[in-house]
C-alpha cells in the first residue's frame, strides 16, 4: 500500500520513504511507527499498541520510544514543539494531524528511490602524543555529553564516516552526543611505525585521546572486540575519567587464553591476513565473510578492503591480530567501577558468546544483553543492529523529552 500524508509518501511493498520528492532513509523502527499512525488515518493509537507493532510487546525504556518518535518527527519534516503532523496526546498515546491517502501500490509501478544514510558529521583531525611518544590521530565532532569510540582493528578516520559498515554505526553513536573518534596505533592515521602493541600501550593510548578530547569532564566509552579489554585497563586505572562503557563482542581473555582451539583458528587466522592483505579473492576474505561479517553485502566487502589497503600494511596487521592472542583482562574486571552494558552476539564465531559472559559476570556493575545474530561487526542491515543502538541509546540516559518526544 502506499500512503500519502502532507509532503510524505510511504510505500510499505517496496519499504521506501520521500518528502517532498526526496528519498529518505528510515530505520526498521522509525519506518514501521509512522506506518502504524498512517494506517490509523488520523485516529489515535495507543502507546500499548505501538510497543506491541514496534518493539514486539518487549519491555523497553522511555527513552527509546522518545528517539523512534522523534526520529519520525524529522522524517515527516515535524517537530516535537510544532506537532504539525505527528501530534502527542498526553498519556495515551500519538496521532497524525494530517488526512491521509491510500491506495494500492500497482504491480507496474515504479518503486520509490531507495536512500542511503546521511553520513555522520566528522571534525578536524588532530594528534595527540602517547606515553612512549607514539602519535595517536583522533577527531571529535558534535555536541553533547562526550563519547569515546575506541580505537579498533581496520579503522580510518577520514574513511569511516563514508564507509558502509562504520559509518552507520558513526551516525548513531554521534546522534545528540559529541563523538570522539581515533585511530589505532600503527593504523589510519596515526603513527604507522608503531612496534608497541601491549595492552598497556592500548590503554595509555585511550587514555591520551580522552585527556586531550575531554579534560574536564569524564567519558562514556563505546569499545568493540580487541578494544574492550583496552577500556576494561583503562577504566580500572582511572575510575573518575569514564562515565559508563557499551561493550560489543569483546572478550576479556584473548584466543590464545582460551585452548587450543581458539589459539589455532587465530594462527590460521595470521596467517591468511599475511597472505591475503586487501585481495577480495583471497582466503582472508572468505574469512571475514564468515567469521567478521557473514550478512555483508558486496559492497560492504569492497568497503572492508579499501579500509584494509588504507589503514595497515600486511604485517603491521599481523602484529595487532597476533598482540591480541594472549591478552587477559580477567583479573581488572573487578577493578572497573563504572556501569557497562556488555552486548554480544549470541553466534558470533570469532569471539563467542561464553566471552561476554565473562566480562558481565566480573564487571560488578553490568548488564548483559545477548542479541540474535551471527556477525561480529555490527552491519546496519542487521536485525540486531537496531537493538543494539537503542540499547545504547537508553544505557546512555540520552534525555529524549520526557513527554513523548517534546523537543
Amino acid at each position: 500500500m502506499i500512503y500519502r500524508f502532507a509532503d510524505c509518501v510511504l510505500d510499505t511493498e517496496t519499504h521506501a520513504f520521500r518528502r517532498a520528492g526526496e528519498a529518505v532513509h528510515l530505520e526498521p523502527q522509525v519506518f514501521e511507527l509512522i506506518r502504524l499512525l498512517a494506517m490509523a488515518d488520523g485516529g489515535l493509537v495507543a502507546r500499548d499498541r505501538i510497543v506491541e507493532a514496534v518493539w514486539g510487546g518487549r519491555v523497553v525504556s522511555e527513552a527509546t520510544i522518545s528517539s523512534r518518535i522523534n526520529a519520525a518527527r524529522r522524517a515527516t519534516g515535524d517537530s516535537g514543539r510544532a506537532q504539525r503532523i505527528i501530534r502527542t496526546v498526553t498519556r495515551l498515546g500519538l496521532q497524525l494531524a494530517v488526512p491521509v491517502t491510500c491506495d494500492g501500490a500497482a504491480p507496474s509501478a515504479a518503486p520509490l528511490p531507495q536512500a542511503t544514510p546521511a553520513p555522520p558529521e566528522t571534525g578536524p583531525v588532530r594528534l595527540v602524543a602517547a606515553a612512549d611518544g607514539t602519535s595517536i590521530a583522533w577527531s571529535a565532532s558534535g555536541t553533547g555529553p562526550p563519547l569515546l569510540r575506541a580505537g579498533h582493528w581496520l579503522s580510518h578516520l577520514e574513511m569511516d564516516a563514508e564507509s558502509p559498515v562504520w559509518g552507520p554505526l558513526l551516525a548513531r553513536l554521534g546522534a545528540g552526543r559529541r563523538l570522539i573518534r581515533y585511530d589505532q596505533r600503527g593504523t589510519g592515521l596515526s603513527d604507522r611505525a608503531a612496534r608497541r602493541f601491549a595492552t598497556e600501550d592500548f590503554a595509555g593510548d585511550m587514555a591520551a585521546v580522552a585527556g586531550a578530547a575531554s579534560p574536564d569532564e569524564p567519558v562514556a566509552i563505546f569499545a568493540a572486540s580487541q578494544s574492550v579489554a583496552h577500556a576494561v585497563s583503562f577504566a580500572a586505572a582511572h575510575p573518575t575519567r569514564v562515565s559508563r562503557m557499551i561493550f560489543w563482542g569483546g572478550f576479556a581473555r584473548g584466543p590464545g587464553e582460551r585452548g587450543a582451539g581458539a589459539a589455532a583458528m587465530g594462527a590460521g587466522l595470521a596467517e591468511m591476513i599475511r597472505n591475503g592483505w586487501g585481495r577480495a579473492s583471497s582466503p582472508f576474505m572468505k574469512s571475514v565473510a564468515s567469521l567478521f561479517m557473514p550478512g555483508a553485502t558486496p559492497a560492504q566487502l569492497a568497503d572492508f578492503v579499501a579500509i584494509q589497503l588504507a589503514s595497515a600494511d600486511p604485517e603491521t596487521a599481523v602484529a595487532l591480530r597476533q598482540s591480541m592472542e594472549r591478552v587477559n583482562v580477567t583479573e581488572r574486571l573487578a577493578q572497573v567501577r563504572c556501569p557497562v552494558l556488555v552486548a554480544h552476539a549470541t553466534d558470533d564465531a570469532l569471539h563467542p558468546l561464553e566471552e561476554g559472559r565473562i566480562l558481565a559476570a566480573g564487571i560488578p556493575d553490568a548488564e548483559f544483553l545477548a542479541l540474535a545474530g551471527d556477525s561480529h561487526v555490527p552491519l546496519p542491515q542487521s536485525a540486531a543492529f537496531g537493538r543494539l543502538m537503542d540499547a545504547v541509546d537508553g544505557f546512555l540516559g540520552r534525555d529524549w523529552g520526557r513527554d513523548w518526544g517534546r523537543d
